[in-house]
C-alpha cells in the first residue's frame, strides 16, 4: 500500500510538472519573440501538441495495458520507445530540408519542429514506459530535468528571436531529460530486447485508441469552432475561459488515466477494480465540485479579471454548469479507465456514439438557452458518456461472474510467440474475467482519447 500512495503521489505530481512546463513554454516564448513570432509559435507548438496526443494514443495508451512475465512487459516497452524514435525520425529526415526549402515564418517553423520532433516525443514515450515498468518516480525525474532545461534555454534567446530558433532551442533541451530516461529504462530493462514492428501489427490496440483520440477531440473541438463561426464567437471564449479554470482538474484526470492502469492490476480482480476506479471516480468529482465552490464563492472579481480580462465575466456565469461537467466527467473517466483495463475493445464504440450525442447536446442547448444552454449541454452529453461507460462495465462483470462460479467463455488464448512466456496473456486479447494482468507480475491512458499533457478527452 505504501508503494501504491507513492505510485500516486508521484504520478499526480508528475502531470503537474508536465502542465506547468507547457505553460511556462508559452509564457516564456511569448516574452521573448515579438507577436508575429510568437503566433507562429503557437501555431507550430498546436500542431506538436496534436501529434503527442496521436502518439500517445498509438503507443503509451497501449504500452500501459501491457501484461504479462516482467520480461515481456520489459520488452513492450523497449519497443515502444523505440518505435516512437523510429516513426518521428523517418519523416523529419524527408520533411524538414523540403519545409525549410519552402521557407517564410511558417515553413521554417515546421522545419525546426520537424527536427526536434524525435527528442520530444520519445521523451514523452518514456513516461509511460515508466508507468508500465511501475516506476512513475522516473517519469517525474525526467519531466523535472525537462523544466529545468526548458526554461533557462528559451530565457537564453536574444529578444525578438524567431519562431524556429524557439524552437529549436525547445526541442534541444529535451536532451537531458531524455538521456536519464533512456539510462534509467535500458538500466531495469537490460536484456530484454525490442521488436518496434510489433507496433505496426494490424491486432495492435494502438490502432483503436488512436481512432478514440481523434473521434474525442476532433468532435467537440469542431462543433465549439462551429459554434463561433455560425453562431457567437464571444460563445467560444467563454466556453474555453470556463475551462481554462479548471486546468488543475485536468492535471487529475491525466494522471488518473495516464498510470491508473498498471495499479488498478494491482487489484487482483475485475470487481475490485471497478471498486478501486469507482472509489477514484467519487474523490475526483468531490474535488471538482470544491473547486467550483472555491471559485463561485472565494476568487475575487479581481483576480478573476486578472486571469480571463474581459471574458471573465461570462466565464463566470458558466461555472456552475463547467463545474457539474467536470464532475460528471470525473465519473466517466473512470467508467472509461475500468473498461480500458477489462475489456479495451469495447471503449471505441462508446467514444463513437457518445461523442456525437455530446456534440447534438452543445448544440442543442445552445439553441434553447444560448452559451449557458451549450454549459449544460457538454454537461449532459459528459454525464451520458460516463453513465453508459459504468453500464457497459457492470455488464461486463456479471457476464464474466457465470452461475456456480464459472467464468463465461472467453477467446482462446494463441500460441505463444518469440516474445510471449507461455501462458501470458496477450494485450490485445480480452480477458476474462479481472483486470488486465490480474495475478500475473504485471508490467497513462487516456480513456476518453487524449492523454499525456494534451488534457483529458471527453471534455465535451
Amino acid at each position: 500500500m505504501p508503494r501504491a500512495r507513492t505510485a500516486l503521489v508521484c504520478s499526480v505530481a508528475d502531470q503537474g510538472v508536465a502542465a506547468a512546463t507547457n505553460i511556462a513554454v508559452l509564457v516564456v516564448a511569448a516574452r521573448r519573440s515579438d507577436v508575429h513570432a510568437f503566433a507562429t509559435f503557437s501555431l507550430v507548438y498546436t500542431v506538436f501538441t496534436v501529434l503527442l496526443g496521436l502518439t500517445v494514443a498509438y503507443v503509451g495508451q497501449a504500452l500501459v495495458l501491457e501484461r504479462g512475465a516482467p520480461e515481456r512487459v520489459a520488452r513492450a516497452c523497449r519497443s515502444g520507445v523505440a518505435f516512437t524514435a523510429l516513426a518521428a525520425a523517418a519523416p523529419a529526415v524527408v520533411a524538414a530540408p523540403v519545409l525549410w526549402a519552402v521557407g517564410g515564418r511558417t515553413g521554417t517553423a515546421l522545419a525546426a519542429l520537424a527536427l526536434v520532433l524525435p527528442l520530444a516525443l520519445t521523451q514523452e514515450t518514456t513516461r509511460y514506459a515508466f508507468a508500465t515498468l511501475h516506476r512513475p518516480q522516473y517519469a517525474l525525474l525526467a519531466d523535472v530535468l525537462r523544466l529545468a532545461a526548458v526554461l533557462p534555454a528559451l530565457a537564453a534567446q536574444p529578444s525578438g528571436a524567431g519562431a524556429a530558433r524557439l524552437l529549436l532551442a525547445w526541442g534541444a533541451s529535451a536532451l537531458p531529460a531524455l538521456a536519464v530516461a533512456l539510462w534509467l529504462l535500458g538500466r531495469h530493462t537490460r536484456g530484454a530486447g525490442q521488436d518496434p514492428a510489433r507496433c505496426l501489427r494490424r491486432d495492435h490496440l494502438g490502432r483503436r485508441f488512436a481512432v478514440e483520440f481523434g473521434v474525442g477531440n476532433a468532435g467537440s473541438q469542431l462543433a465549439v469552432i462551429g459554434l463561433g463561426l455560425l453562431a457567437d464567437p464571444l460563445a467560444v471564449g467563454a466556453l474555453r475561459g470556463a475551462g481554462t479554470l479548471y486546468g488543475p482538474m485536468n492535471v487529475l484526470f491525466n494522471a488518473a488515466t495516464g498510470f491508473g492502469p498498471p495499479l488498478l492490476n494491482r487489484t487482483g480482480s475485475g470487481r475490485r477494480a471497478a471498486r478501486a476506479a469507482a472509489a477514484a471516480g467519487g474523490v475526483l468529482a468531490a474535488v471538482a465540485a470544491a473547486w467550483t465552490a472555491v471559485l463561485l464563492l472565494l476568487l475575487p472579481d479581481g483576480y478573476g479579471r486578472a486571469l480571463l480580462g474581459d471574458t471573465w465575466v461570462s466565464a463566470a456565469r458558466l461555472l456552475p454548469a463547467t463545474g457539474s461537467q467536470y464532475a460528471a466527467m470525473a465519473l466517466g473517466t473512470c467508467g472509461l479507465l475500468t473498461l480500458r483495463v477489462l475489456r479495451p475493445r469495447t471503449t471505441l464504440p462508446l467514444q463513437l456514439v457518445f461523442s456525437l450525442a455530446s456534440v447534438c447536446c452543445l448544440l442543442g442547448g445552445y439553441a434553447l438557452g444560448g452559451v449557458p444552454g451549450a454549459a449544460w449541454g457538454l454537461c449532459l452529453g459528459s454525464a451520458a458518456k460516463g453513465t453508459a461507460s459504468w453500464l457497459r462495465a457492470a455488464r461486463l462483470l456479471r457476464t464474466a461472474a457465470a452461475p456456480d462460479g464459472i467464468s463465461a467463455p472467453g477467446p482462446a488464448p494463441s500460441a505463444p510467440g518469440p516474445d510471449r512466456a507461455p501462458g501470458a496473456a496477450r494485450a490485445d486479447e480480452e480477458p476474462e474475467t479481472g483486470p488486465a494482468g490480474a495475478g500475473e507480475p504485471a508490467g497513462p491512458v487516456d480513456p476518453a482519447g487524449s492523454a499525456g499533457s494534451a488534457g483529458p478527452a471527453g471534455t465535451s
